[in-house]
Formats: C-alpha cells, sequence, structure tokens
C-alpha cells in the first residue's frame, strides 16, 4: 500500500480511534472507582450531628427508598415481561 494513501486512511480513521481510545481509558478508571465503592459519609456526613435516633429516622428513610425503589424497577420489568408475552401470542 503507498504511504499517501495509508496516511490518507489514517487520517480518516483517526478521530474515531482516539474517541473510542478515550472512552476506554475513562471506562477503565471508571472501573477503578466502581471498585472501591462509594462511601455514602461523605455525602451524608452532616447527618452525623444528629441525636442518635433522628438519625435511625434517617438512616430507615433512606432504606425504604431504597426498598421502593428495587420494588418500582422490579414492577416495570414484570410489566415488560408480560407485555412481550401478550404480544407473543404462541407463547
Amino acid at each position: 500500500m503507498p504511504q499517501s494513501l495509508r496516511n490518507f486512511v489514517d487520517s480518516i480513521f483517526s478521530p474515531p480511534l482516539s474517541f473510542l481510545q478515550l472512552a476506554r481509558s475513562y471506562l477503565n478508571n471508571a472501573s477503578l472507582v466502581a471498585g472501591h465503592g462509594i462511601s455514602l459519609n461523605n455525602y451524608f456526613g452532616f447527618f452525623g450531628y444528629l441525636p442518635p435516633s433522628m438519625q435511625a429516622v434517617i438512616n430507615s428513610l433512606l432504606a425504604s427508598i431504597v426498598l421502593l425503589a428495587v420494588l418500582q424497577l422490579v414492577k416495570v420489568i414484570m410489566r415488560m415481561y408480560f407485555a412481550f408475552k401478550d404480544g407473543a401470542k404462541w407463547w
């Protein structure tokens, strides 16, 4: 392959390749952060100034919000499953 043609092809595919390499490096860095986990004390540390009884109320409230969010996700997934099942008449 002639060098001028190779340079032309490289100039066409260089921006997408650099974008993909940048995305890969960002995803690698994100996996490192996800592997360490997130310390919620950094975000909810101001609740530490409350009395223990109020901290228990806040913890219960946050736990109930997470539980309701999980139940909502299960409900949405089940609706999608039943919609797919009803859509396929041969099921």
